[in-house]
């Protein structure tokens, strides 16, 4: 995914970070500024003029970290509004991975499970300021978390690959929660349980008009995934089969299939995650459930029934009796 010429982050990032500078009355170099009016993407150069800037000018050790507490929805782009809009914040997570680089491709996220233990890491692609950067990108990452949750979320620890930068204590004392350092990666932990966690914004419709919007913009930026482009064409084409997408794609079903494994993923489970979405969505209208089943591929209403109750939990009927109480 890291393929285009020169990466980029949003202007909305960067704006973050203007902002706080004037607020701790810090004076940035003008021309760097101004160069930063008007433009649709940041090349990553000049966010590195940016952050060298920021950080000699505060002068201290924790500025980047302070920083991401700051940050709000509004500079992660319409990114930022899709993870907010998402009903629970394992779904969140989801669309983050697939995401990111809208925000800015300085880096990727990564989910990992094991047990009943889940972390979400972050690999940076970055040369200057590194520590101050991640710092501000996991300090972000729970404040929103925390935010979108409606304070609910618990974090079991920050890991840090880096040094501290400041007293440990002060780290723990800003975040709220333990930090680990050396430890040679960057994540945010937390109890599997947590990823059912529903969100106090989460609004359906909203999130899939911004989905749509991210795939836009990630088209533009040359950075679109496979797992995306498939996504986008089950969507409109909800009856296609894993060799008419390739065919679209301009791939044998064979060569999808390695390009999906790439991303850790599947096409029958990426096209039953779009179905499901799908699915929840219809069920929220006043389609007849043997409509929704025809409009989806399914050879008849009961084969539809099986899946959405394997999907949900609940057959089609009482999900949306769930939804209409």
């Amino acid at each position: 995914m890291h393929d285009c010429a020169e990466h980029s982050v949003t202007p909305r990032y960067s704006q973050a970070i203007v902002q706080m500078a004037t607020q701790l009355g810090l004076r940035l170099p003008e021309p760097l500024v101004a160069r930063l009016q008007g433009v649709q993407r940041v090349p990553i150069a000049w966010q590195d003029e940016l952050w060298e800037a920021f950080c000699q000018a505060s002068d201290d050790p924790l500025i980047g970290l302070k920083l991401g507490l700051q940050v709000q929805i509004g500079h992660l782009d319409s990114v930022g509004m899709l993870l907010v809009t998402c009903e629970t914040f394992g779904e969140a997570l989801e669309e983050l991975i697939e995401y990111a680089p809208v925000i800015g491709d300085g880096g990727e996220f990564h989910l990992h499970r094991e047990q009943d233990q889940v972390c979400i890491d972050y690999q940076p692609h970055l040369q200057v300021r590194v520590a101050e950067r991640v710092e501000a990108v996991l300090a972000s990452m729970l404040s929103l978390t925390r935010w979108a949750t409606g304070g609910r979320f618990q974090t079991t620890g920050i890991s840090l690959a880096h040094a501290p930068q400041a007293p440990e204590a002060e780290y723990a004392q800003l975040l709220g929660c333990p930090v680990q350092f050396n430890a040679g990666c960057n994540h945010l932990g937390f109890a599997a349980s947590q990823l059912s966690l529903p969100q106090i914004q989460a609004n359906a419709a909203l999130r899939d008009h911004l989905r749509q919007l991210a795939d836009f913009t990630l088209a533009e930026m040359g950075q679109h995934s496979v797992s995306a482009e498939v996504q986008r064409l089950v969507r409109g084409n909800p009856r296609w089969g894993k060799e008419r997408v390739a065919e679209q794609l301009n791939l044998s079903g064979r060569h999808l299939n390695r390009k999906l494994a790439e991303e850790g993923l599947s096409f029958k489970s990426l096209r039953e995650s779009v179905l499901q979405q799908m699915a929840c969505q219809a069920l929220r209208g006043p389609q007849r459930i043997s409509e929704i089943a025809e409009q989806l591929g399914f050879s008849d209403e009961n084969a539809f029934v099986r899946a959405f109750r394997r999907w949900q939990g609940v057959t089609p009927s009482r999900f949306r009796n769930s939804v209409d109480g």
